[in-house]
């Protein structure tokens, strides 16, 4: 049964009847105990849940607080909503480690996740306790963040990472609530930022300033909407020229900074049309440098070892690189081909944009770029690029058009 232990006092006892000493108006008589003023004088001792027996103490003249504290564990008790005072005694680096290795991510997904964390939320949080880290705590971290400076886009990612690592602790209930989520704390807005393809100018001249092992990522990227990694993944089975169709089905990339195959995005398969001029440019690419074999492991570098006949590779004649081709063959060849590169706009990825308006243009709907572009979700595709869509006005117009013709002659008389 929960009660409040007095550990500085207790019912002073008749030494010959046993019985307790009352005084004159009948109440216990009290006499100190042998822990009289030493700790904290007032101990509630209870029963959890699980029938573990728990206790939290408090200093003389504090019995009130004592009280209080006893019927709010009954009474959550008795709405199952009781938390364990200790369970969120646990350092937010020991539990958000736990959270990380217990994910079902992509292994390059882990090793990046973690990283984030050791590198921007652990030297702040990371030695705080689960159930200490308050609203302002986090406020502040962000703030400190911004004051780096990191990009908003960069800290909304941390801010989420945090986020989900506490609804997790919320669910595992170590802790009542996620600061995350209270009301004074917002998560870092990214600035509205439309996609600005590149024209088809810049394209041809960037493609012009390759150098020859590598001018064949310009027209996959622009011509088939594949990622970086896609296009250093793609393999001679991968192209169907009688068919006129690619299947995107690998991608190169660096797992704790050995290079793996792996699966496409989100592990989205798709097939992608293979336009005749991207065909022969293919074609061509094979005769100077024929498909080589390459075998790596799947997934993680202790993965099961798959072998292709990769089309893009590097004169070392090893799988192409991200870092390298990035610094010594992308940068270059902007620079060759005078564009002014911008941080996070001049990337390989905008030859992606580049294939997803050139089709917006030609009247592809969104269904079918999502498809192409692998996107999981049509909506995503067309958030990101509505904005290059003809607009509603110009195809009502379009439409009336073709129907009455372009001058006002060609109206209906009306009724």
């Amino acid at each position: 049964m929960a009660h409040i232990q007095d550990r500085w006092y207790r019912p002073a006892e008749d030494p010959e009847t046993k019985k307790p000493v009352l005084n004159a108006q009948g109440k216990p008589v009290l006499e100190k105990t042998e822990l009289f003023g030493k700790g904290l004088r007032y101990k509630v001792r209870y029963l959890d849940p699980a029938g573990n027996e728990r206790s939290k103490s408090f200093p003389d003249k504090k019995k009130r607080l004592a009280e209080d504290f006893l019927h709010k564990i009954e009474d959550e008790k008795n709405r199952g909503s009781y938390l364990d005072p200790k369970a969120g005694k646990v350092l937010l680096r020991e539990y958000a480690d736990r959270w990380v290795n217990s994910q079902s991510f992509e292994e390059s997904t882990r090793e990046l996740t973690a990283y984030r964390m050791r590198l921007h939320l652990y030297p702040y949080l990371g030695d705080k306790f689960l159930d200490g880290i308050t609203p302002t705590d986090v406020r502040e971290w962000d703030r400190k963040l911004q004051e780096k400076p990191l990009a908003a886009s960069y800290r909304q990612v941390l801010f989420i990472h945090l986020q989900t690592v506490l609804n997790a602790a919320v669910d595992d209930e170590k802790i009542r609530k996620n600061p995350c989520n209270a009301s004074s704390v917002r998560k870092p807005q990214i600035p509205p930022r439309k996609v600005v393809p590149w024209s088809s100018e810049r394209v041809h001249a960037v493609h012009k300033a390759m150098s020859e092992r590598y001018k064949v990522t310009v027209p996959l990227g622009a011509g088939l909407g594949l990622r970086q990694g896609e296009v250093f993944g793609l393999a001679v089975d991968d192209v169907d020229f009688e068919g006129g169709e690619v299947t995107v089905q690998r991608q190169v990339k660096l797992v704790h900074n050995k290079p793996c195959f792996g699966p496409p995005k989100r592990g989205k398969t798709r097939e992608v049309p293979l336009p005749d001029s991207v065909g022969k440019a293919l074609r061509d690419h094979m005769e100077k440098f024929p498909p080589l074999t390459i075998t790596l492991p799947w997934k993680h570098p202790g993965g099961e070892l798959v072998t292709a006949r990769l089309i893009v590779y590097s004169r070392e004649r090893t799988q192409a690189w991200r870092p390298v081709f990035n610094q010594w063959t992308w940068g270059p060849a902007l620079k060759k081909a005078g564009v002014e590169r911008v941080p996070r706009v001049d990337g390989f990825h905008a030859l992606r944009h580049f294939y997803a308006s050139t089709l917006l243009d030609a009247g592809e709907t969104i269904t079918a770029l999502a498809s192409y572009l692998g996107h999981s979700d049509p909506a995503f595709t067309l958030r990101v690029y509505t904005h290059l869509l003809p607009s509603s006005k110009e195809r009502t117009c379009r439409a009336v058009d073709g129907v009455f013709g372009s001058g006002r002659g060609d109206l209906p008389e009306a009724a």
